[in-house]
């Protein structure tokens, strides 16, 4: 296996940049940018800490990350698994990353900055949904912001609903929690159950 040791081999490989993926930076949230990301129902939040890499999914109503201003995102985190480990990442470790996808648009946008976390009690009001504050909210200054361009979206067909896998086809969360646990956890009671309690503590 040949394997790349140096920038300077990367480099020689991949060539020069060119000026579209370059320009398109910014050091702050631009007017377009602050579009894709108001009409985004769904974003990737990368952190990273002592154990390593971690990137978790983020999904809200449209617009759920708040814009508070041209260098400062807010993300609130809703009801989960309570794992904590974007959050327990950027408590020791403030470099995140979002990346904004919105169903039908084939381009992403990605925004890199550090991060704090805020629990305070105006600012959790600020974000109720049905009368529910999160928890905490993450409070991100932005220092990178660019569109990534539209390819591996076109690649995947990922929005192409005659592309949509079956369900059924897949494993289910039950099955996967009773195979880790040697049935102690999980199962058919743990699928059949989900959707009435998700719908119980989405907020």
């Amino acid at each position: 296996m040949t394997v790349i040791k140096t920038v300077e081999e990367l480099e020689a490989i991949y060539g020069a940049v060119g000026d579209a993926s370059t320009v398109k930076v910014a050091d702050h949230v631009t007017p377009l940018y602050r579009i894709f990301i108001e009409k985004a129902p769904f974003a990737a939040l990368a952190t990273i800490g002592p154990e390593g890499i971690d990137c978790s999914p983020r999904g809200d109503l449209p617009g759920f990350v708040r814009i508070h201003d041209q260098h400062t995102l807010m993300l609130p985190d809703r009801r989960g698994n309570n794992r904590v480990d974007s959050l327990r990442n950027i408590v020791r470790d403030p470099r995140v990353s979002l990346m904004f996808l919105i169903p039908g648009s084939g381009n992403a946008v990605r925004a890199n900055g550090r991060a704090h976390l805020s629990v305070d009690p105006d600012l959790l009001a600020s974000f109720k949904v049905e009368g529910k504050p999160p928890r905490s909210v993450m409070v991100m200054h932005v220092e990178e912001i660019y569109f990534q361009c539209a390819r591996a979206i076109v690649r995947s067909d990922l929005w192409n609903p005659d592309k949509r896998i079956d369900p059924k086809t897949l494993p289910t969360p039950g099955q996967i929690l009773a195979e880790m646990s040697q049935n102690t956890v999980g199962g058919e009671e743990y699928d059949s159950i989900w959707p009435e309690r998700a719908a119980a503590t989405m907020w």
